[in-house]
């Protein structure tokens, strides 16, 4: 019979033997036999372009160099792994590569267990960690008449951050020399600039080609919108913004201070005005003081002026008083959810849930808190629920964002969120949306005050909820018709009497003939403008509607009464708070 061929097998072991069609090489082979017949002259020069190569990340990315930041032990790890597939290749020239292959595996594991225990140190469930998280903020309770001082209606912000943005775009369009060069950054932080509550946003280079066209001038200017009076306006700077996150190269602000503190690890900035206007970015500086890993918190502050690049690092306790951003809200937050958590320890925290409390939640996910204005400083202020309760706050607490003072005030009531959603269902008719809420003490109740707003983001009306009684709603068209219908309703319930009231009032009445009148519209808003016959001062009366839309029925020659707040007696504009 003919002798059969070669089986399969034997084709293929021959293919392995000499190297396959086109000497393309057989399967064992490795990419790590090859770069194991390297020269030493080659491997060298693979050394130093891959520490160039490290270098030019280093600076591109720019890291913490600190052992509490996660960032850097993914970098040791992806070191460690280059390292090892180097010393692999080395090990190559030796017939003991399996034996030091499995020494060197020590190389990438020691890190790897280093991160998984530091990871384990810092968790809450570790013996004695929940009680050190519930004291990483320090809070005391306070006396709410006594803390927070009663409202001043000339520093009550009334618009909110989006508001902000909608007027500060308004008024960049104003300027068509900046429209085509740059755009307001997201930033608007809250400060209080010169006793005003206002929020700032410097501008930014629109596309990477306007960058590269005004790198040499900079920047010209920031956004400044008072959040009281709702006005906007584009601050021009004798010496032009150099330092910020639109700046790619050398002067991106957050890679020229990391570069500058290698070793620190940063929260948060802000952009903040000294008391002059000039602009400052603001960096709070952590340190983890649980385990490898949590309990973060801010320990000092580096100063950078946005102008020049200039940094001032201080202790948090030395910090300027102009300064109202080092403790971050979204850190304050988490650290009174720490304290609310484990108070009672880790288990409670799970199983029994004894007074365990948490910050109220806010909208659309979001974080529920703003910000007060006390003195030179601004306060992050936000509610406290029950972890098993969503509709009624147990209190509230406010927080010192400057020295990270906190302080826990007992006032049973309603969430924010109920308070929205009772000024919304006031006027349900118009379909006003809330803002959030800002704590005031009116006559000493404590009381929300929102903002409505319609549909394109303009302020409308505002109202005023008590937190202890969140059915007492009192709304109006100004901040002062708003607030004398409060202090009406508040009467009315029994929570304060009619002195009281009355002597909370921030109103005088004024009546006369009228002389003239005129109708405009502003912001989209209809205003009727009153001027008095035999009126020394000249002032004129602002009748915003709808809330006085009885002015429409007065003619010059008409004798009228009305109120309007005290401290616009004999000023040249006077806004009037309620028709007598």
């Amino acid at each position: 019979m003919p002798s059969q061929g070669p089986s399969l097998k034997d084709l293929f072991d021959r293919l392995n033997q000499q190297g396959g069609p086109g000497n393309i090489p057989r399967p064992g082979t490795s990419l790590v036999d090859r770069l194991a017949r390297w020269g030493r002259r080659a491997l060298v020069v693979a050394a130093v372009v891959l520490v160039v190569a490290l270098l030019a990340c280093y600076w591109w990315f720019h890291p913490s160099l600190n052992l509490g930041s996660v960032q850097v032990w993914m970098w040791i790890a992806g070191i460690c792994v280059v390292g090892l597939l180097a010393l692999w290749v080395a090990s190559e020239r030796s017939v003991m590569r399996t034996r030091l292959y499995r020494r060197l595996m020590i190389v990438p594991a020691a890190p790897v267990v280093a991160f998984v225990v530091g990871l384990l140190l810092s968790q809450p469930f570790f013996p004695g960690n929940a009680e050190r998280y519930a004291s990483v903020l320090d809070t005391t309770d306070g006396v709410f008449a006594e803390d927070i001082q009663e409202v001043d209606y000339a520093e009550v912000p009334v618009i909110d951050r989006d508001s902000a943005i909608l007027l500060g775009n308004r008024a960049m369009g104003s300027i068509p020399e900046y429209v085509s060069q740059f755009e307001i950054a997201d930033t608007y932080s809250q400060i209080n600039y010169q006793g005003r509550p206002v929020r700032v946003s410097p501008l930014v280079y629109a596309d990477l080609f306007k960058w590269f066209s005004n790198r040499d001038t900079g920047i010209p200017a920031y956004v400044l919108v008072d959040m009281v009076t709702q006005e906007a306006e584009v601050v021009r700077l004798e010496e032009p913004i150099l330092y910020s996150d639109s700046e790619p190269l050398a002067r991106n602000l957050d890679r020229h201070v990391q570069l500058s503190y290698p070793g620190l690890m940063f929260d948060q900035k802000s952009f903040e005005l000294d008391e002059e206007g000039h602009p400052w970015w603001v960096y709070p500086v952590q340190r983890r003081t649980i385990g490898t890993f949590g309990g973060t918190d801010i320990y000092a502050v580096v100063l950078v002026d946005a102008c020049t690049g200039e940094t001032d690092f201080y202790a948090v306790e030395e910090v300027p008083t102009w300064v109202d951003r080092a403790y971050p809200s979204d850190l304050l937050i988490e650290q009174y959810n720490w304290s609310g958590m484990y108070e009672r320890g880790w288990l409670n925290s799970w199983l029994g849930q004894e007074g365990v409390v948490r910050t109220t939640p806010g909208t659309n996910g979001q974080l529920g808190y703003n910000y007060l204005a006390q003195g030179e400083d601004i306060y992050l202020y936000t509610g406290v629920t029950s972890v098993t309760a969503d509709d009624s706050s147990v209190g509230f607490i406010l927080v010192n964002q400057r020295t990270g003072e906190s302080h826990f005030y007992p006032v049973a009531g309603a969430t924010e969120a109920s308070a929205m959603a009772s000024a919304e269902g006031q006027l349900q008719n118009l379909r006003y949306q809330a803002t959030y809420p800002i704590l005031l003490n009116v006559a000493g109740q404590p009381t929300y005050f929102v903002s409505l707003k319609d549909d394109a983001g303009l302020v409308k009306m505002f109202a005023m909820i008590n937190i202890e009684q969140y059915q007492s709603v009192a709304t109006g068209s100004t901040v002062e018709e708003c607030q004398e219908a409060y202090l009406a309703l508040l009467a009315a319930d029994g929570l304060l009497s009619e002195q009281e009231a009355a002597d909370a009032s921030v109103t005088v009445e004024v009546s006369g003939e009228v002389a003239t009148i005129a109708q405009a519209v502003v912001d989209g808003n209809s205003h009727f403008y009153v001027t008095l016959a035999d009126d020394a001062a000249g002032t004129i009366y602002d009748f915003a509607l709808p809330g006085l839309l009885e002015i429409v029925t007065y003619q010059p020659g008409d004798q009228i009464a009305f109120r309007i707040a005290e401290k616009d007696v004999g000023s040249d504009v006077a806004t009037v708070a309620e028709l007598l």
